[in-house]
């Protein structure tokens, strides 16, 4: 049985003949072709895993037959031969999806190496994809055991403790009522963490796509900030909106980006200083909306500031050590923004405040 198909397109008969020869006796099945057309043709029909393809042949040239090899198959791997190699024409084959070079004329052990080279790098290309394939079918399973089987009984663990605590089983004493509001607090933290790993197991799989619908930028901005009143009031942190007259209707969902939009805010009255603020601003223009979330809070270190929408990532800081989250927050917000086609950036000076600017596409509405 053949070990690996290898198609040759060459307009010389003699080496088409001596590929042959010497491949064959490696027990690979070699399909040759006169012609660029040719090569086309077989390589659709039989599906080789390796094509050798000289960039000088009438017709259709060499660097077209690349790009048309890689429609026909992404994975194959494409070796170019030519007696007339440049540096030039080298960089222009590898931008059209060549694997190697082998300039004319070159020895039986150079055509042998670089064809085992070849086949080597496909087989590590097919089990990187099974274990892509792999990873994704766990993942799903994860979050499946996720919502079923954690989040469920967590969340009546959780009701469970706010009946002992109300008093509805009986009088509780003090003692065991701050114990109880310590368990209550770690459910809710281990009840976001997991609703972190749902938002982001829905937006990796496309699904925030499918909701797309006009929507009011301002209102969403505005219910995000309403739900985190009590919390900046609690850390005496001022709010402040500087909102244009009028903001026109952007594409996208609503749901996701007041949670983008939260993510930030929530971060930016965590980490104020006592008596701080956030402005949160909106400028208008041709190609999109920029929102603007700044706050007067402790910065971020500026070693830390390429890690920040890393999954996981959380900054330390001496001034708020009791602060917990399951570090998926800003990944999640880098996530959704990307998912509206738009882009998210940072500044931060440490001890001075940090702002976010947040930029969506003006997109087109039916």
């Amino acid at each position: 049985m053949a070990e690996a198909k290898v198609l040759v397109i060459d307009d010389e008969q003699t080496m088409l003949d001596a590929c042959k020869q010497v491949l064959s006796k490696r027990g690979y099945e070699v399909l040759t072709a006169l012609s660029g057309e040719e090569g086309l043709r077989i390589a659709k029909e039989s599906k080789p895993d390796i094509a050798i393809v000289d960039l000088k042949m009438p017709g259709i040239d060499g660097m077209e037959v690349l790009e048309r090899l890689s429609e026909i198959d992404p994975s194959m791997v494409k070796i170019v031969i030519t007696g007339y190699a440049t540096v030039e024409s080298a960089v222009d084959a590898m931008k059209r999806g060549a694997y190697d070079f082998l300039p004319k004329p070159f020895t039986p052990d150079e055509l042998r190496v670089i064809v085992r080279r070849g086949l080597e790098k496909r087989r590590l290309e097919a089990e990187r994809e099974s274990l892509r394939r792999e990873r994704d079918r766990l993942k799903a399973d994860f979050i499946s055991i996720v919502t079923h089987q954690l989040k469920s009984p967590l969340v009546a663990i959780r009701q469970y403790i706010e009946a002992i605590s109300s008093g509805a089983m009986g009088e509780v004493p003090a003692p065991v009522k701050e114990v109880l509001e310590r368990c209550s607090e770690r459910a809710d933290e281990l009840l976001k963490m997991i609703n972190d790993w749902l938002d982001m197991s829905r937006i990796e799989s496309g699904k925030l796509a499918e909701k797309m619908v006009p929507i009011n930028l301002t209102g969403v901005l505005d219910e995000a900030i309403e739900e985190l009143q009590p919390l900046a009031e609690e850390n005496a942190i001022e709010i402040i909106r500087m909102y244009p007259e009028r903001v026109p209707p952007i594409k996208g969902d609503s749901d996701s980006l007041k949670q983008a939009f939260s993510n930030i805010i929530s971060n930016a009255i965590k980490y104020n200083k006592p008596n701080g603020s956030v402005t949160i601003s909106l400028r208008d223009s041709d190609e999109g909306v920029f929102i603007s979330i700044s706050d007067t809070g402790i910065g971020i270190a500026e070693e830390n500031l390429p890690y920040i929408f890393d999954e996981f990532f959380r900054v330390r800081s001496k001034e708020h050590p009791k602060l917990t989250g399951s570090g998926l927050g800003l990944s999640i917000t880098k996530k959704i923004i990307e998912a509206h086609s738009g882009r998210i950036e940072v500044e931060s000076r440490l001890g001075e405040g940090t702002t976010f600017t947040l930029f969506l596409p003006r997109r087109e509405i039916e």
